[in-house]
């Protein structure tokens, strides 16, 4: 079983580092209510990642990408589309919010998207492209633009 605590060097060690596609799979992004899981490597195939993206059932603006680590570990979510953040100091953050690992917390603290980072996002494809560039996803073309994207 994966160590779900990490330190907070190692996390940001695993979130830096180069990931790639596992093999050729070529993947649909989801439909309302649905949920694609990519595995991912890094360049000396030691670590395995997966990149998670799931889109709201009835809100289409509603969803999820994350990239996690060592299978179990949450390492960055983007959540959009939902309700706000209350993080364990009490503090509220909006929708959209960022999640990145911190040690002791895991994924529980939020912070306000980097809009220097995330350009547009009302433009889901935008998002989740500029989301795996932030993530260190050298891979984007693993993921098919759908209908509704």
């Amino acid at each position: 079983m994966a160590d779900l605590n990490l330190t907070q060097a190692e996390a940001d060690v695993l979130i830096a580092m180069v990931k790639h596609r596992l093999d050729t799979t070529e993947w649909d992004y989801p439909d309302f209510g649905g949920v694609i899981s990519v595995p991912l490597v890094s360049i000396d195939r030691r670590e395995q990642f997966l990149l998670d993206v799931r889109r709201g059932r009835i809100d289409l603006a509603k969803g999820t990408y994350q990239n996690r680590g060592r299978q179990v570990v949450v390492l960055v979510r983007l959540d959009f589309g939902g309700a706000p953040q209350r993080n364990p100091d009490g503090e509220e953050i909006g929708s959209p919010h960022l999640h990145v690992y911190r040690e002791g917390f895991g994924d529980k603290w939020a912070l306000t998207v980097p809009r220097n980072r995330f350009t547009n996002l009302g433009n889901l494809w935008q998002t989740l492209e500029e989301f795996m560039r932030f993530c260190n996803i050298v891979d984007t073309q693993i993921i098919r633009r759908g209908l509704f994207t």
